[in-house]
């Protein structure tokens, strides 16, 4: 299987990216991408892609990953020096109570802070065996005042994200990490771009990440307005079904290339199905189907324009949108592979044939 920079992925996860506050995320994918190529353009919105040419006259193909990850805003201080907050993306109250978090003040500082609420001990019975709404929870920096957390650089409008290490696991297959939901997509990007240095590739590639995403696909919009491509691939992370309580899930980490056929966004063409399976078969590739109810870039790309043929390919990743998810080296790898193998094939006739007849 292909050699991976997994350092660069250490980098990427643990580099705080809330939507809309993507900035620090671009700074190293512009450092990155800038290695590969000399051609680097950037959406008003924040999206970042470099441009990789082969063929002038083949398909113009656009390979995107997100750079921001599920995260919090602060919405108000209390007297008390309590941060009040509001989620960014979709964050299930139950994961959320005793996390810590890292809030980013106007400076850029990183300050910690964890996720509380009241107590169980303070609770009438009845509310014990209730969810905590997320309403009622709050975010503890130790502050005494509000006019300590303003000294702090803290205001509302500023963010917060999940705090959690960088860890290989026992037996060194498994990485577990915050923000594999889409700084994976992001290192597989760069992945890419490294693996095509000395492959040629019958096309134009625009590869690289847009923003906001996990607020409702928003920058994928903006981003292909401004590259126009003719074909469009989102490299994303979904959810694992391979746990206890799952019965007949999609998606088991370890078994390969993630390939969307369906989700709530996006419908994958024929033409363009057949294309992956061709691809991944041929190239003796490990994958798997995975059908969501979530959605990818692909599903707001694909509306595009005139419409683009799109597709969702990428890994599966246990407990995304929470503070950690765990991921297979073996399926960065396998999709490290994958993406290589679709850019080398997809001339001018392969994208003709991926076309609605």
């Amino acid at each position: 299987m292909a050699t991976i920079q997994w350092e660069r992925f250490e980098k990427l996860t643990q580099t705080p990216g809330a939507p809309g506050f993507e900035h620090e995320v671009r700074k190293i994918m512009r450092s990155y991408i800038s290695e590969y190529t000399g051609e680097i353009i950037q959406d008003r919105l924040g999206g970042l892609f470099g441009v990789k040419k082969g063929d002038p006259n083949g398909p113009k193909v656009m390979v995107a990953s997100h750079m921001d990850e599920v995260a919090f805003m602060v919405t108000k201080i209390t007297s008390e020096g309590f941060l009040k907050f509001q989620p960014l993306g979709g964050w299930w109250s139950q994961v959320m109570l005793a996390q810590r978090v890292d809030v980013i003040n106007r400076s850029g500082k990183r300050i910690p802070g964890i996720i509380g609420s009241i107590p169980p001990h303070l609770l009438s019975e009845e509310r014990r065996r209730k969810p905590v709404e997320i309403g009622q929870m709050f975010i503890d920096i130790g502050a005494e005042s509000e006019e300590e957390v303003r000294e702090w650089g803290i205001r509302p409008g500023d963010v917060a994200v999940p705090h959690f290490p960088f860890v290989e696991m026992e037996g060194g297959k498994r990485l577990l990490s915050k923000a594999w939901d889409n700084r994976f997509g992001c290192g597989l990007v760069l992945e890419l771009l490294d693996g095509l240095k000395h492959n040629h590739h019958p096309n134009v590639i625009y590869a690289g990440a847009t923003v906001q995403e996990e607020v409702g696909l928003r920058g994928a919009g903006t981003a292909a307005t401004l590259i126009d491509p003719d074909i469009f691939f989102a490299v994303d992370s979904g959810p694992a079904g391979d746990i206890p309580g799952v019965n007949d899930g999609f998606g088991k980490i370890g078994k390969g290339v993630v390939i969307r056929l369906y989700d709530r966004s996006m419908i994958t063409l024929p033409g363009m199905r057949d294309f992956l399976l061709d691809t991944a078969e041929s190239e003796n590739i490990p994958y798997q189907f995975f059908v969501s109810q979530g959605g990818t870039d692909a599903g707001r790309a694909h509306q595009t324009g005139i419409g683009i043929p799109s597709a969702a390919i990428g890994i599966c990743a246990r407990y995304i949108h929470s503070h950690a998810a765990v991921v297979d080296k073996e399926d960065i790898e396998a999709a490290k592979a994958f993406a290589i193998a679709l850019m080398k094939r997809l001339d001018r006739a392969a994208f003709e044939a991926i076309l609605p007849r």
